[in-house]
Parts: structure tokens; sequence; C-alpha cells
């Protein structure tokens, strides 16, 4: 007897339905399953009976083949459980319904039949809206991230026996209903502020302005001046999530199996930081079916790398594509996927191995050969994609002691919604987002100059032997400065401050 359930399968961070072709026939009770599964799905027949038997369900003891269709892409994980399971049920006349095409299946089965939670069901809840299914089935421990997206029905599920009386009594359950817009408003509290910071001004302007064009920034200075600690609060003066950015930075998130505790939607912009011993493959993502690495993860968000030139070249060198395109490709032999990797680069560093070159207080013990060695583990075409880099000299005492506290992140972060609503109503009809991601044709449409600033402009180019790129990031540091002061026009001190936050290009360490 034949009978067919369906479910869905994870490529890249988008799902695809699986129709699940379930035959059982008399024989001496084989278990074979066909469409290129992989060692989780080949195992999975060890657990579905176990899991049938304990719940006191009937189990065949004939032939069973199941068919994974499309059968020319192959098939990973243990999501297919409850599907294969379900298929086999339906043969031996345990459910009441023959036909389910209006119902989605997906969860690992344990040994006593309880359901456990799997990855990409966020992703797998956009599928089969797409595909106008109303029913979707899968673990309780993942219903909450299934449950955002409207138009289905979510139901989830403890046990296999609560799924076949699901099956055969849908009037008696309830789908869960979440609401995004209350998970992501109550995602705007966070344990730190910028109120916290003593004294670095200068260092929280510049800050203030790379989050609002969501520009690159390269933090330089001592040990101890606090680079870290501004940098774990950048997070707190970014613009709330859009319910679509929320949806894609979750699917990211889901398929890698990183999404925590976050009540089924990431509701607040990441933020990761990877150590520096970190590999390419961790940092770009790879593996033999690839999947997302740290810069994928960092999407809509930030991605702070402390100690800078303690990552391995190659590490660095391979972020160039994502920092440029804001997408990586992976290829492999049997696949290429494309993951986005539009995030913010926050990276601090110290000036010196020692750390204290340029310190009033301290004597830096390093020698020239030693500076220029430390610094020349990040390149040229690096830190020309870097458009802010800041100088954050140590806390004085009397910043430290100083009375009342400095400006809260509400009131910063307030200045950087009105200037990225702005830039949302400059790029409406464009692909992108912030001033950051402009291409040469949109800076030559929205930051044109006039005379007094372009021959400022042309000076710092002559006297600091700027890149072509780095003229660019000029221009768009000073669009984002114009939209801080709310002006349509960049003006001449936009041009002077946006120079003076490029501090490698003026041979810092001369």
């Amino acid at each position: 007897m034949l009978f067919k359930a369906l479910s869905a399968a994870v490529y890249g961070i988008d799902a695809y339905l699986v129709e699940v072709e379930v035959d059982v026939s008399a024989g001496l009770g084989n278990f074979l399953t066909v469409g290129l599964p992989d060692m989780a799905v080949r195992e999975s027949k060890e657990r579905i009976k176990a899991a049938i038997k304990n719940c006191g369900l009937d189990y065949p003891f004939q032939n069973i083949t199941v068919n994974l269709a499309p059968a020319d892409i192959k098939k990973e994980g243990s999501g297919f459980d409850l599907p294969m399971a379900i298929g086999i049920l339906g043969t031996n006349g345990t459910l009441l319904k023959k036909d389910l095409n209006d119902y989605l299946f997906l969860g690992e089965l344990s040994l006593d039949g309880s359901l456990r939670p799997i990855k990409g069901a966020l992703s797998t809840a956009v599928a089969a809206q797409q595909k106008g299914i109303r029913n979707l089935v899968l673990p309780q421990d993942n219903a909450r991230e299934a449950a955002v997206v409207k138009g289905i029905s979510v139901y989830g599920m403890k046990t296999l026996p609560q799924v076949l009386d699901l099956v055969n009594q849908t009037d008696q359950f309830e789908p869960l209903q979440i609401d995004p817009d209350s998970l992501l408003s109550e995602a705007l509290a966070y344990s730190v502020d910028f109120r916290d910071v003593k004294g670095q001004l200068s260092t929280k302007r510049a800050l203030e302005v790379a989050t609002a064009g969501g520009h690159n920034i390269l933090l330089i200075g001592p040990p101890g001046s606090g680079k870290t600690m501004l940098a774990k609060r950048l997070p707190t003066i970014l613009p709330p999530l859009s319910f679509e950015e929320a949806i894609e930075t979750t699917k990211i998130h889901s398929v890698t199996g990183v999404l925590g505790d976050s009540g089924g939607l990431v509701s607040r912009r990441p933020f990761r930081a990877p150590h520096h011993t970190i590999s390419d493959a961790g940092l770009i993502g790879g593996g033999a079916i690839p999947r997302p690495g740290e810069v994928s993860l960092a999407h809509n968000g930030i991605l702070f790398l402390d100690e800078l030139p303690e990552f391995a070249r190659n590490v660095l060198e391979v972020m160039r594509q994502p920092l440029e395109d804001g997408q990586v490709t992976i290829s492999r032999a049997s696949t290429s996927l494309t993951f986005p990797a539009r995030f913010m680069l926050a990276a601090a560093m110290n000036p010196c191995p020692c750390g204290f070159f340029g310190d009033t207080s301290r004597e830096c013990s390093c020698s020239p050969t030693m500076i220029q060695r430390y610094v020349s583990k990040i390149s040229g075409p690096l830190l020309d994609r870097i458009d802010i880099h800041i100088e954050v000299p140590a806390v004085k005492y009397a910043d430290l002691a100083a009375k009342p506290p400095g400006e809260g992140s509400l009131e910063i972060r307030e200045r950087v919604t009105a200037a990225r609503k702005v830039q949302q109503e400059r790029f409406k009809d464009q692909k992108i987002y912030s001033n950051a991601q402009m291409t040469p044709r949109l800076i030559r449409q929205h930051c044109e100059i006039d005379d007094d600033s372009r021959r400022h402009l042309e000076h710092a180019m002559t006297k600091m032997g700027l890149s072509a790129r780095a003229y660019d990031r000029i221009l768009k540091v000073s669009r984002t400065l114009a939209d801080l002061d709310h002006l349509e026009r960049i003006q001449a001190r936009h041009i002077s401050e946006a120079i003076q936050y490029r501090s490698l290009d003026r041979n810092y360490w001369a």
C-alpha cells in the first residue's frame, strides 16, 4: 500500500518541499530509503521503528520503501523522521485521512515517540506559506519560530500520538498565535548603555556616524582605552529591525542551529564577535554541504573583530567579497550557494604589539620593524574597505570621575534612526538600505559637493595619497554627516570631518 506525506528540506537558507512516499509490501521486514538520503536520514529507520512500537502503535513487519522526492537533491538531517512515521502509519489505517496535501510534517523522533527540535523551521514555514499549504506540524520547541509567518496554522506537538490525534481531529486543536510586532518592540531594552562609557566623546561621535550610515569602522588605541566596551554597545544605537529584516536574519540563525532562546524571532540586530583563532571557513562559511559562517550570522547587524592583526591573513582577506557585495558565494564540486552577508564591520586593534605607541603616559617598547610587521598583517585593500579609522586615546582620570554621566544610547539611537529614515526614502527605488552601500553611480547622484569642498578634498587626496576607493568612502561618510544634520547638500565641514576619520591614511605610524 502507498501513502504520501509532505515535508521540507533546507538548501542554503531557504527550504523546498519534499514528498515522502511510503510503500509497504509483503516481505521480510526490510526498510529501504531512497532519494539521496544522508546518514542521519538512513539511520531514521531505527528511530521510527522504536518510536512507533513504544507508543503502542502497530508497526508493519513487512518490506518498507521510502522515497524522498525530488530524488536528485541530497537530503540531510533528522527532520524526516516524523513524515516517514506518518507515512508508515497511514498505510495500516491508523490515520482517518488519506489525503494530507494540506499538512507539512517536520520533526525528529526519540525512541519513546517524543519530538525533538530541528533546524530550519522558519525557512520551512515560509516555503509552506508560498506553496499554499495551510497546516504545519512540527516539534513544540520550534513552534514559536515558525508561527511568526502569517497565513499558515502552526501546531507544536510533543509526541507522535499527539500528531496522530491532530491529523484525525484537527478541529480539536488551536494553532499557535504569535505577534511579531510585540517581539520586536520588547527587544529594544538592553542591559548595556553608552552612558556607561566615560569620556571618549570623539569616538562616540565616530560610532554614531558609522551606525547612521552603516559604515565599517576601525578603533585604534592602547589596552584599556575602552575599544571593546564601546563596540559591544553598538547594537544599542542601531535602528530597530524591521519585520522583513528579522525574518531574513532568523532564517540564517535557524538553519545553523544557533537561534537559542530568542522567542522564535531574532528581534535584535546580531552582534557576532568571533575569536581571532577562527578559520576562514568559520568566518565565511563552508563544509561539504555549505553552511553560513560568522559574516552571514552577522547579517543586518555587526561583526566585531577584536585584536584585528591577530587574525590570520588569509582569514581577513576572504572578507573582501562580503564587505563589497553584501553576500558570500561558496562553491563546491556538486553545488554553489550564496548566503546574505550585509553587515557592519567593527574592528579594534592596538597601535603596536605592546599597545603603547603614541601614548603620552607610557613608553612604547617596540622597534619600528616590529610595528611595521604588526601593521602589515592588515592589507591595504582591506583597510580601503573600512570607511572610518578612529583613534581611541587612554581615558583620563578627570573623565573617569566626571559627573553626570554622558549621553545615553536612547538619545543617540533617535538621531541614528532619523538619519536612516532619510536614507531609506532616498534609496526606496534601489536595493540598498544605507549610505555605505551606495554604488559609484549613486555616489555621483547623491554626493554632489561645491567648489570649496572639492578643493579641500583634492588637497587631502594629494597630500595623503588616497586611493579611488578611499575617495568614495569620504564622500559616503560626508553624505551621512549631512543626513545627521538634516541637510540636503554636503558642506565643506562634512568633508573635513570625514577626512579626519581616515587616521591610517594620514601615516598614523610615521
